[in-house]
């Protein structure tokens, strides 16, 4: 048996005292199901950076490149289950205990889990749009095409990596005969629907989220090291209205020092233990 936290009476305090919360989640809380983070507990980059956005509009090979990978890693993604720490968060919101989740994942295994009130901060990967057309289409339906045309590519043995990307040892080989479809209505460029690195989260997700937080007795950040900004405002507006900050994270965040109560530990540790007290 695990030994209890020292830091979960507190944490069972500040619930029973400022429900519901908001929930603000990120990488850390999928990675039991087997979806790797972009950093490590220190905050490092673990894995090769992500696509910027601005590569991804101006230059073709790192379009063909994102799409290379997303394909090879997308049936990864699609096959991932919720995890304990996802069920355990459905469960709450059943029970009225939290407000609303912020999800900082693209991954899509809130929604799977059950959870009715998810915003999906940077997108979700099951949607692909056109930038010309800006028609949107099932990322499922994007995979069947990719294959049909790349049918010569093997699937198998690729790594799975953060967001769906994923890398094959013979990649650059790879590249040279792999096929990037276009959109079916206007021939335009196709884009997963979520905000890139150096995009901007669109203002009227920002605003909707922080009405909800002013409809939230708390925030719970888990899962997350905030150092990317889209995340980390909800903390410093938290900070603001005043009201208490909890942070459930393996490693440091950029947040600590606004932090009423911090919890270093795995989310399913911590939030099993709080689901049993509470």
């Amino acid at each position: 048996m695990t030994e209890q936290l020292p830091e979960i009476a507190q944490l069972q305090q500040l619930f029973s005292a400022h429900s519901p919360a908001l929930v603000l989640t990120g990488a850390g809380i999928s990675t039991d199901s087997g979806i790797p983070a972009y950093r490590d507990d220190d905050g490092q980059w673990i894995h090769s950076k992500p696509v910027q956005a601005t590569d991804f509009y101006n230059k073709e090979h790192i379009r063909k490149r994102y799409w290379l990978r997303s394909m090879l890693g997308w049936s990864r993604i699609q096959s991932a289950k919720p995890n304990k720490t996802h069920h355990t968060l459905a469960q709450f919101e059943q029970n009225k205990l939290i407000q609303c989740i912020i999800t900082q994942n693209v991954d899509n295994l809130h929604q799977r889990a059950d959870s009715q009130h998810v915003v999906d901060l940077h997108g979700n990967l099951q949607s692909v749009i056109c930038l010309q057309c800006h028609a949107q289409l099932p990322r499922q339906e994007v995979q069947t095409r990719l294959q049909a045309v790349n049918s010569h590519i093997d699937l198998h043995g690729a790594t799975i990596g953060p967001d769906g990307d994923a890398v094959a040892p013979n990649l650059d080989t790879l590249l040279a005969s792999f096929n990037v479809i276009d959109c079916p209505g206007c021939g335009g460029t196709l884009k997963p629907d979520v905000v890139f690195f150096g995009e901007n989260v669109p203002a009227t997700r920002v605003n909707y989220c922080m009405d909800q937080l002013e409809q939230s007795s708390m925030l719970l950040c888990i899962g997350t090291s905030l150092t990317v900004f889209s995340g980390f405002r909800f903390c410093r507006a938290a900070r603001q209205q005043g009201i208490p900050i909890v942070i459930i994270n393996k490693g440091k965040t950029r947040a600590d020092n606004l932090a009423d109560c911090i919890v270093n530990a795995s989310c399913a540790t911590a939030l099993g233990q709080l689901h049993d007290l509470l």
